[in-house]
């Protein structure tokens, strides 16, 4: 006899959620298995040309050029002529033709926060798009996922309770098994991107700062807004950019990682619910940030700005709203919107990105915008990165 979810529910809640977890748990992995065959492991799509040379920043000729001198490897050929390079292969034309732009002897590490104090933003969206966008222009890139949650883990092919993976936690906690984050950071399938991965373990970073706060011995617990700077010091110069995707609220993990940053990039959405909501975000984030920048903590940044996401531009309460932010804040509100796209929420379903998934699975149309709009961003963001180094 079948077994309704009304009669485990009368055996115990507990049981129940449990089940359902495990259940979706191995359907993902099932999921990820077929997507993903032989291994499940993530593998990456080759690039056409125009996108080589966009993320190359230089014109296509050039690569022609490049392929003519016989320096470079020749990239796959389609039957109807199309060249198509790897990653891989574009670093090594990047390197040819001298456009390799990590950072110089005196250029500080930038550490850039996206948050959020409400869920739905297009955070974790915008953290993985950055991330993988500027290791494909050629920076080499950290991604921290901070939200216990795990989202951008998953969306780079690691599924937190089946892998095993050590999280962010083991860099932060206070006892004396404390690790380096050299032991926990992970490979993705993008050169030049790795990322340190997020399971529900990092929520007890949440419940022992308070009590490292009263009990710990000397300062750990008061200066527990050094964690995040401190890990990072650990690894300063394998990395040009790391990009830190904060949990949706305002807690420890959110505070430490605003203290790490050089930078921090607000997710948006231009409704009146999520204004309001922002609103108390900044409210509270300010009189925090007061409080512990008067207990030493230092928040130098370069930057911020807003981003508004999942902008949909013929909706007129979002001009309204978006109309509303840019008379307040001009100065700080990003130029370039995300807009609202299916090819996002699409690729999403088999846990990849738009620079993942193959073009000919979306209507060119919709994917084309979809890439514009999230090009234009990440492109703004590293124009940003590049003034706060001086370029």
């Amino acid at each position: 006899m079948t077994v309704t979810d009304d009669q485990a529910l009368a055996k115990g809640f507990a049981n129940l959620i449990l089940g359902h977890g495990e259940d979706i748990s191995a359907r993902l992995d099932m999921l990820r298995t077929q997507t993903f065959p032989p291994n499940a492991q993530k593998t990456l799509r080759q690039f056409t040309l125009a996108e080589a040379a966009q993320f190359i920043g230089v014109s296509t000729s050039y690569i022609r050029r490049a392929h003519n001198e016989g320096k470079v490897k020749e990239p796959t050929v389609t039957s109807g002529g199309r060249r198509l390079y790897t990653a891989e292969q574009i670093d090594e034309l990047r390197a040819y033709l001298n456009r390799v732009p990590r950072r110089k002897n005196g250029e500080r590490l930038q550490a850039i926060s996206v948050v959020n104090f409400k869920g739905g933003s297009g955070k974790t969206t915008t953290a993985a798009h950055l991330a993988q966008y500027m290791a494909l222009c050629g920076y080499r890139v950290l991604a921290l996922d901070l939200d216990p949650q795990a989202s951008l883990t998953a969306l780079y092919g690691i599924q937190p309770e089946l892998d095993e993976k050590p999280s962010l936690y083991e860099a932060l906690r206070y006892d004396n098994e404390r690790a380096s984050i050299r032991s926990i950071i992970q490979p993705t399938n993008f050169p030049n991107l790795d990322v340190v991965p997020a399971n529900l373990e990092l929520q007890e970073y949440e419940y022992e700062t308070p009590l490292a706060m009263r009990d710990g011995e000397g300062n750990e617990g008061k200066l527990f807004f050094t964690r995040i700077a401190d890990a990072l010091g650990e690894v300063d110069d394998d990395y040009d950019i790391v990009v830190m995707d904060c949990p949706p609220q305002l807690g420890y993990l959110t505070l430490t990682a605003l203290t790490a940053a050089t930078s921090v990039l607000i997710t948006v959405h231009p409704q009146m619910l999520d204004i309001m909501s922002m609103s108390q975000f900044l409210l509270m984030l300010g009189d925090i940030l007061k409080s512990i920048e008067s207990a030493g903590a230092n928040v130098d940044l370069d930057w911020f700005r807003y981003l508004v996401t999942r902008y949909e531009a013929t909706d007129l309460p979002q001009q309204q709203m978006v109309g509303f932010m840019q008379s307040m804040f001009a100065g700080q509100m990003m130029i370039n919107p995300m807009v609202k796209s299916t090819a996002v929420s699409d690729a999403g379903l088999t846990k990849q990105t738009l620079y993942e998934v193959e073009r000919s699975q979306f209507a060119a149309t919709t994917y084309k915008r979809a890439r514009e709009s999230m090009d234009a961003v990440n492109q703004e963001v590293i124009d940003l990165v590049n003034k706060a180094w001086g370029r």
